[in-house]
C-alpha cells in the first residue's frame, strides 16, 4: 500500500489510544448520564477524566471542555449557536476567511440567508490571511469572527495570535478552528486568545467520531452560545445525546499523549520536513510550495509540481504514497483547490499541486525512499 501521507486528513490512531478504547468498550459500557447506578458513575468518571486529559493539553479548565462528534459539529455550535444572542443584541455581522474548512463556510452561507452579513477575506501568496485587514471590517454590530489556526490544505499558520489579542481588546467574539494545529502547536494554543476553539480527535491520533468545543469563560461565565439540537442535557445541554464513552476516552488518551511527547514530536516531524525538501532540491525535478514556508506547520507541505497534473501523479504514485490534492470534504468533487484559488494561484499550477502530510510515526527510511519514488513519477510526468 505505500506509506500514509494523508495525516491531515486522518492521522492513524495510537495503539495506546486504542487499548483505553477497548477497554472502556469491554468493560465500562454504563451510560455516563445513568445516576442510579455503578455502571453509570464508572462511566461518567472515565469521562471526566477524558474531560480533564483535554484540558491539561490546552492549558484550560475542564469546566470548559465539551464533547462532540467531531470539529464540523463544533463550528456549525459555534456559529448557529450565537444566532439567540445576535437577535437580542442586534448584532448580526460575522466575519472569516475564504479558507476555512467548509464547516465554516457553508455554516456562515446558511447564516446569510437568515439575514445576517457576512465578511469574507482572502488570503495573499503566503497563504495568510492579513490581520489589518480583518480589524477594518470589524463593526459595531460584529458578532464574530472565525479564523482557523493552521490551513488544513497549506499548512500554513495564521496570525490568530495577534487577531486574537486584537479582538479581546473591542470586546468581539472569537473562535478557532484548532483542527490540524491540536497537539502539535501545544504552546502557541495555550496562550492564545479566544472565545471558542474546535478540534477532531482523529487529526492527533485518536478516534474518528469525537472532538471538541472550547467555550472559555470570562469572568465565570461561558460565551453566550446554546445547543442547535435538542433531546436532553448531557453536555450542559450545549450537546445532547448519550456521550460515547470509549470515543471521549481515546479523545483524552490522545490529548495526554500529545501533552507528554508533543517537544519530541516536534524535532521528528522538523526532521521530516528537512528530508522532503533535500530530495525534492537533489532530484532536479521543477517544484514550488504553496504558500510561505516561514509560516507553516513541520508537518505538512503543500507542492507545486510545475506541468505535472496532480491527479496522474496521485494514481500513478499511489503504491508508493497516499497523498491528496485537496481537503478531504471536497475530494470527490475533483474541482480546483477552494484555497489555493483564494490564494490567487493560477489554476495550472492548482492542478499540478499536492498535498503531503506525516505524523512523528511517520519511519524515515520508508518517508525517504517512497518520496524518491514519488518524485522520479513526477519528473516522468512533466508535459
Amino acid at each position: 500500500m505505500g506509506i500514509y501521507l494523508d495525516n491531515n486528513s486522518s492521522s492513524p490512531i495510537d495503539e495506546r489510544v486504542l487499548a483505553v478504547m477497548v477497554d472502556t468498550y469491554l468493560n465500562s459500557y454504563g451510560n455516563a448520564d445513568s445516576r442510579t447506578h455503578n455502571h453509570g458513575e464508572q462511566a461518567r468518571t472515565i469521562v471526566e477524566n477524558a474531560r480533564k486529559q483535554v484540558a491539561s493539553l490546552l492549558g484550560i479548565n475542564s469546566s470548559e471542555v465539551f464533547f462532540t462528534s467531531g470539529s464540523t459539529e463544533s463550528n456549525n455550535i459555534t456559529i448557529q449557536g450565537l444566532e439567540e444572542y445576535a437577535l437580542e443584541t442586534n448584532k448580526k455581522h460575522i466575519i472569516t476567511s475564504a479558507i476555512e474548512h467548509k464547516s465554516v463556510l457553508e455554516t456562515v452561507k446558511m447564516m446569510k440567508k437568515k439575514g445576517f452579513e457576512v465578511d469574507i477575506v482572502n488570503p495573499d501568496l503566503s497563504g495568510q490571511v492579513n490581520v489589518q485587514e480583518i480589524l477594518d471590517k470589524v463593526r459595531e454590530d460584529t458578532l464574530l469572527v472565525s479564523i482557523m489556526h493552521v490551513n488544513n490544505e497549506t499548512g500554513i499558520i495564521q496570525p490568530v495570535d495577534i487577531l486574537g489579542a486584537e479582538l479581546e481588546k473591542r470586546n468581539i467574539l472569537f473562535h478557532v478552528d484548532a483542527t490540524q494545529s491540536c497537539g502539535k502547536l501545544v504552546d502557541e494554543i495555550r496562550n492564545l486568545k479566544y472565545n471558542m476553539l474546535s478540534f477532531s480527535a482523529h487529526k492527533l491520533k485518536g478516534p474518528q467520531g469525537v472532538g471538541v468545543l472550547i467555550l472559555k469563560k470570562k469572568r465565570y461565565r461561558l460565551p453566550p452560545v446554546k445547543n442547535i439540537m435538542y433531546g436532553g442535557q448531557q453536555e450542559h445541554g450545549i450537546r445532547p445525546g448519550t456521550i460515547p464513552v470509549a470515543l471521549v476516552a481515546g479523545c483524552g488518551k490522545a490529548c495526554e499523549i500529545a501533552e507528554n511527547e508533543y517537544k519530541e514530536n516536534s524535532q521528528k516531524l522538523k526532521s521530516l520536513k528537512a528530508v522532503l525538501e533535500e530530495l525534492l532540491n537533489a532530484s532536479g525535478v521543477e517544484y514550488h510550495y504553496n504558500g510561505n514556508q516561514d509560516y507553516c506547520v513541520d508537518s505538512a507541505a503543500n507542492i507545486c509540481f510545475k506541468g505535472v497534473m496532480s491527479e496522474a501523479l496521485m494514481l500513478s504514485s499511489k503504491q508508493y504514497c497516499s497523498v491528496s490534492n485537496g481537503s478531504a470534504c471536497t475530494s470527490k468533487s475533483y474541482s480546483p483547490s477552494y484555497v489555493l484559488e483564494a490564494m490567487g494561484i493560477p489554476v495550472e499550477d492548482i492542478e499540478s499541486s499536492v498535498r503531503i502530510s506525516w505524523g512523528a510515526e511517520t519511519n524515515e527510511n520508508e518517508f525517504c525512499d517512497n518520496i524518491s519514488k514519488m518524485i522520479e513519477i513526477a519528473k516522468s510526468l512533466v508535459v
